[in-house]
């Protein structure tokens, strides 16, 4: 489970730097555009993981 949300978050991290250096949404390029439904699913898991990587932090320190 922890390195399935590592990836996710990679993956969101990976994400956002496209859009912020060339306005372009990789997940939605992909996968039909920001509003099909399988984009919003990895949207959603994205989310997930990171909720879900707060209890990794414990692990961390």
């Amino acid at each position: 489970m922890n390195v399935l949300a590592l990836i996710l978050i990679i993956v969101g991290g990976l994400n956002w730097l496209l859009v912020g250096l060339f306005q372009w949404d990789l997940v939605g390029g992909l996968f039909g555009g920001m509003d099909s439904p399988v984009a919003r699913i990895v949207y959603i898991l994205v989310g997930l993981a990171a909720i879900y990587s707060f209890s990794l932090i414990k692990k961390v320190k």
